[in-house]
């Protein structure tokens, strides 16, 4: 028997394919590891001693994956050192750590070594075999760009508006510009950015980065070439955008309503600044995680809108988490589909494979499967009610970040839980959602069909 040359076997293809999701689970695995020890330690921590273990692995999930739950308060516990360590793996966790290695591959070789090349397009959909040098330069030259825009706003609205000395203006502006873009939450003051709630030039600012973050590299990249003519936008750009979009209108009217005469959340405020907040908070469902009001607060029918907006995420291959906007609309258009007894699945005037509904069913069903078996650990580890346990595992799932409170009280076996499921939400369903794009398995046979009865 002759093989062809450069034609590999099926299990060689596997193997070429398995090894990058593994390089990029192995990563994220080793910085939480590396930024869990470095948070751990007497030099991160203002008291001069030890923190738990648990916590700072805790905290280190927490940055890496760009989600925002906290268990000591970042602001009082953690020294400088302690901050630039978080602000390091927020920035690592957002850009993507397999696209860091490949900016350094570059730098220190001059080229990308081929695992390198396939991880790197593993962990980015923005990111083809053909332009990883050029994609990845991009995509860090555009993150750094909306970055230092923001944090300029920042720092002078710090300095000019709170009276804060220069250099803190500027490291706080620079904080929370990076904490934002990259749908990250973390702030530098104890109670969050509720001191802030009716300050619009920041909270629209801080809106603004975490919406650009939250659409995802490839849409950023291809509005950055191709802004101005929307024809040559593909169906995930236009789906983003519109999908995003809906879900911000939906969410601000939704939460604005809810809480409106709430007077432990919006009810104390003036009406264009309950509005100001319901906005504000509706983009923190996009996974960021920062909040101006008080979450615990809330009514639980909101929690309830708030854990549908969580799971569902923000824009692939970017600094969001959850199934992702692209899944949803999706499972939306196949249920108006079959609704309508149509057999395609028309989006935007072009018909979806079939492959891309069995990979959205699969994603959304793990990630139910994920929050479901999170919220009943935690709910027979403590004695919290369903609906705090719910939001919790669905804001570590969707790598989100907003709280109600609980997160800080919780035993050590249920703190373990949310690291599993910000690290699954941040890398399983990533590598789950690229590793189903490229598997193309052809069966050699078909079975007889049957249809069973549904409903």
């Amino acid at each position: 028997m002759i093989l062809h040359p450069f034609r590999r076997s099926a299990k060689a293809q596997h193997n070429v394919l398995a090894r990058p999701a593994r390089a990029v689970a192995f990563a994220f695995a080793g910085a939480i590891l590396v930024g869990g020890l470095l948070l751990s330690s007497p030099a991160a921590n203002t008291q001069g001693t030890f923190t738990p273990l648990v916590d700072g692995i805790f905290t280190a999930t927490s940055a890496i994956c760009v989600t925002g739950l906290t268990v000591l308060d970042t602001a009082t516990h953690y020294t400088l050192f302690g901050k630039i360590v978080i602000l390091v793996l927020i920035q690592a966790g957002g850009l993507g750590l397999m696209l860091i290695a490949s900016l350094l591959s570059m730098l220190v070789m001059g080229r990308i070594g081929y695992l390198t090349r396939l991880s790197t397009q593993r962990e980015s959909s923005a990111v083809s075999g053909a332009d990883v040098r050029t994609a990845a330069l991009m995509i860090l030259k555009l993150s750094l760009a909306i970055e230092s825009m923001v944090a300029i706003i920042l720092t002078v609205r710090f300095w000019l508006a709170y009276d804060h000395e220069p250099i803190r203006a500027i490291w706080h502006g620079v904080f929370h510009a990076v904490s934002a873009f990259n749908n990250a939450g973390f702030a530098l003051y104890s109670n969050n950015l509720m001191d802030f709630v009716a300050d619009p030039w920041l909270c629209i600012p801080i809106s603004g980065a975490i919406i650009l973050g939250g659409l995802g590299f490839p849409v950023l990249l291809q509005l950055r070439h191709h802004w101005r003519h929307s024809l040559k936008w593909s169906m995930n750009t236009r789906l983003v955008l519109l999908m995003t979009a809906l879900l911000l209108i939906m969410g601000t009217v939704f939460i604005t309503a809810m809480e409106w005469n709430n007077p432990r959340t919006l009810g104390n405020l003036e009406p264009g600044q309950r509005i100001l907040a319901g906005f504000f908070h509706s983009v923190q469902t996009r996974t960021a995680g920062f909040n101006s009001i008080d979450i615990g607060a809330m009514h639980s029918a909101s929690w309830l809108g708030m854990d549908v907006l969580m799971f569902i995420g923000g824009g692939p291959a970017g600094t969001a988490g959850g199934i992702k906007i692209t899944t949803a609309a999706v499972l939306l258009f196949i249920m108006l589909t079959e609704l309508r007894g149509e057999t395609a699945v028309n989006i935007l005037g072009k018909r979806l494979s079939r492959s891309v509904h069995r990979q959205a069913i699969t994603v959304a069903l793990l990630g139910v499967g994920a929050v479901f078996l999170g919220t009943m650990g935690l709910l027979l580890l403590t004695d919290y009610s369903l609906d705090r346990c719910l939001f919790e595992a669905t804001s570590a799932f969707g790598t989100v970040g907003l709280s109600t409170g609980i997160t800080p009280e919780l035993p050590d076996p249920a703190k373990a839980i949310l690291i599993a499921l910000m690290y699954l939400g941040r890398v399983g369903v990533l590598s789950l959602g690229s590793a189903l794009a490229l598997r193309d398995r052809k069966a050699l046979y078909e079975l007889p069909k049957e249809r069973p009865a549904i409903g």
